[in-house]
Formats: C-alpha cells, structure tokens, sequence
C-alpha cells in the first residue's frame, strides 16, 4: 500500500486529532478522563487505522481498516455533539470540528471503496503481496 503520510485523508485525519486535542485541552479537568479521553482516543483512532491499513499490504486490510475509521469518525461526530449541548464547546467550534468529520468521512468512504473494489478484481493468491493502485487512486481523489 505505501507510504501512508502522503495520502490526502490521512493528513486531513492527522489534522483533525490535532485539532481534537487542541480543542479539548480547554475542556473542563474533570473530563480529562472522560469525554476529553474518548473524543482524543477517536480523533486518533481514525488516522492510525489507515495507516494501519495501509501496512497491511492488501486491498481488503485496507478497505476493513477504511471502515473501522469511518466508525471512529461518526463516534467522534457524537462527542462533538454531546461536548456542544454540555457548554464545552461554542457553535463555532462546533461547526468547524463537524465540517471536518464531514470531509474525512467523505474520503475515508472513497478510500474504502476503492479499496473494496480494488480487492475483489484481484486473484487470492496476489492480493496479499502486490503494489496496489489504491493510493494512487485516492491521491488523486483528496
């Protein structure tokens, strides 16, 4: 699969747990290790699944780990949700982390049909060794 980093969702996914921890360094202590943990443990969650993925070196790795970051980034989507309507989080914020989410989902679902389609045209025996023309697919995609 290659080089995880130069994928275009990665460093949007990279980005966003940046700015997941960014933002709930200002949440209350007592969250630290509720809401602040679980929002933090899913921001992460989603890039290091496609990196992951992407170490596999197999189309299906890749497309069970696209999901499993997609999963990540609708829990991610609720904590945001919940950390609005506790006042831990103004509209704004709100609003920019959600469009976000938004975008990684949009290319993880790329990603992860892509990867799907990519694993069921090739044979059992080579899809588990071979360079996949999945990243550059979703290179030119992000």
């Amino acid at each position: 699969m290659g080089d995880f980093t130069k994928l275009a969702v990665w460093k949007k996914a990279h980005a966003l747990a940046l700015g997941v921890y960014d933002e709930t360094s200002h949440w209350p202590k007592h969250e630290l290790f509720g809401l602040t943990s679980q929002s933090r443990r899913a921001a992460v969650s989603i890039a290091a699944n496609i990196a992951e993925g992407c170490g596999k070196n197999s189309d299906a790795e890749l497309a069970r780990h696209s999901r499993n970051s997609l999963g990540s980034a609708s829990e991610l989507a609720y904590y945001r949700i919940l950390a609005h309507d506790l006042n831990y989080m103004d509209r704004s914020a709100r609003d920019e982390l959600q469009a976000d989410v938004s975008e990684v989902r949009r290319m993880l679902a790329s990603l992860e049909r892509v990867s799907a389609t990519a694993a069921e045209r090739a044979s059992p025996t080579s899809k588990l060794h071979r360079k996949s023309a999945v990243v550059a697919a979703v290179r030119a995609d992000g």
